[in-house]
């Protein structure tokens, strides 16, 4: 199991998508898009693997295996590509605040 990237420590998990294949990707997740600003995004591999791309990075794609996760900043444009069975949900994240 491999993490790539950090969240930050104050941050409180609000909500994780249903678990998503091939079939059942929502095409807006295989396209440059981003997460809401001032929210944090995990995306979780659960079987398979699956390819994620940081549009900034495109040479340096990560692939992800079961167990594996990557931290999406806010504001970071990016993308998920199937080429094999993969399924992965995505987690988000808002910062504590709880002082």
């Amino acid at each position: 199991m491999t993490g790539f990237g950090d969240m930050p420590e104050d941050c409180e998990l609000v909500r994780t998508t249903d678990v998503f294949d091939n079939d059942t990707v929502p095409a807006g997740l295989l396209r440059a898009h981003r997460v809401a600003r001032d929210v944090w995004g995990r995306l979780v591999v659960h079987g398979g693997t699956v390819r994620f791309v940081f549009e900034d990075a495109p040479d340096e794609p990560l692939t992800l295996a079961v167990g594996d996760t990557v931290v999406i900043p806010p504001a970071r444009l990016h993308h998920v590509e199937l080429d094999g069975p993969g399924t992965f949900a995505v987690e988000f994240y808002r910062r504590s605040t709880t002082p």
